[in-house]
């Protein structure tokens, strides 16, 4: 069978014409926030192979050609065991991953800023069974030291049982683990008998940063789950769960269902998937979203009065401002505060970002501070 990534853009057979549609485009698309990198529409290269995808039949809920071929696609960056399973979004991939490496009686331990802790709506707890053990970190990275706190009382059963440890690459706070770092984490954790989870919904970003491949700080690393991102970095929906490790997790497909994130038509998710990582379109967008945000760090840094709160590692931006000043910038350009009550905001760059978008609003920035 051709590889659908070779299919000839014009077949002989002319195809059938666009019905009509009642569709409107009810956006301005030359507007661009700064808000998240959700904001961003589908990169095109991700749409063409949607369109490929599309048209006859396929065998529903991940047997067909699409989700076959992507088991090869992953293992080419994370190693001959990865088993990946697409899933809907980055929650449902956090519950399911986390929930195949714990018991009803098990807990996490994960950075208090980690997504599963403040943006899941209590999902992995709620959803997922578990219980969340956070530890206060710097710059929303853990170390051995930190898990140490929590990792106690194994057999305790007035306790819940640390059975796995959560990383996020890139953390919340817009800084990147180094390969050595998680290694180190992975090795606390085994030696205490606990798995490791990386959330990985930026971990395109991660990898374009620290100019590694993925299976740097993962496989090789010794995480054991991965929940990797794909909707952040210009795919139109979807996520992944990669089991690492097989001997750490059982029952995934039944879990993924349970969790309802089992695709029918699993095919549009992992077309975008194959879109993403057989060549470098995951490593371009990232790189570029990531030099977006170290230029929009800089532009920032030179207006007086704006301090900037984290090192800038990724395609995050967190900064302090005066809050009525970070108000009027929110009616020119849409962005979210962080802590609202301290005056920290976050700025998302993304695939699509441009130079002159990021000089507009650092010029924008520039101008209510001198209000």
């Amino acid at each position: 069978m051709a590889d659908p990534a070779t299919v000839e853009a014009h077949p002989t057979e002319a195809p059938p014409a666009s019905p009509p549609t009642d569709a409107r485009r009810r956006h301005d698309p030359r507007v661009r926030g700064f808000a998240s990198d959700n904001y961003a529409g589908a990169h095109p290269e991700i749409l063409a192979a949607l369109a490929l995808a599309n048209g006859g039949h396929q065998t529903a809920y991940g047997e067909d050609e699409y989700t076959a071929h992507l088991q090869e696609v992953f293992r080419a960056h994370l190693g001959p065991a990865a088993e990946v399973f697409p899933v809907f979004n980055g929650t449902g991939a956090n519950v399911v991953a986390l929930q195949a490496l714990t018991d009803r009686w098990g807990a996490v331990v994960c950075a208090e800023s980690a997504h599963i802790n403040v943006d899941e709506c209590g999902a992995p707890e709620r959803v997922g069974g578990l219980k969340l053990l956070t530890v206060p970190t710097e710059h929303g990275k853990l170390t051995p030291e930190l898990v140490e706190r929590e990792a106690y009382g194994f057999d305790d059963e007035h306790r819940a049982m640390p059975q796995v440890v959560s990383i996020t690459q890139n953390t919340e706070l817009g800084t990147v683990y180094t390969p050595e770092e998680i290694r180190a984490i992975c090795e606390t954790a085994h030696e205490r008998g606990m798995a490791v989870h990386l959330d990985g919904a930026r971990i395109a970003n991660a990898a374009a940063a620290l100019g590694v491949p993925l299976r740097a700080f993962t496989t090789d690393a010794g995480v054991d789950v991965l929940s990797f991102g794909g909707t952040k970095n210009g795919m139109l929906f979807g996520e992944a769960v990669v089991v690492l490790n097989p001997g750490a997790v059982r029952a995934m497909k039944h879990l993924r269902k349970l969790s309802m994130q089992l695709a029918s038509k699993m095919r549009f998710v992992s077309a975008q998937f194959e879109a993403l990582l057989a060549g470098d379109l995951w490593l371009r967008s990232a790189s570029h979203a990531n030099a977006m945000a170290g230029r929009l760090a800089e532009g920032a840094r030179a207006v007086d009065g704006v301090e900037i709160l984290h090192p800038v590692q990724a395609n995050a931006v967190f900064a302090r401002l005066p809050h009525d000043v970070s108000e009027r910038l929110q009616k020119r350009h849409r962005f979210y505060f962080w802590d609202e009550a301290a005056g920290d905001v976050r700025w998302m760059c993304s695939f699509d970002t441009t130079e002159e978008d990021v000089d507009g609003f650092v010029a924008a920035l520039r101008e209510e501070m001198a209000r």
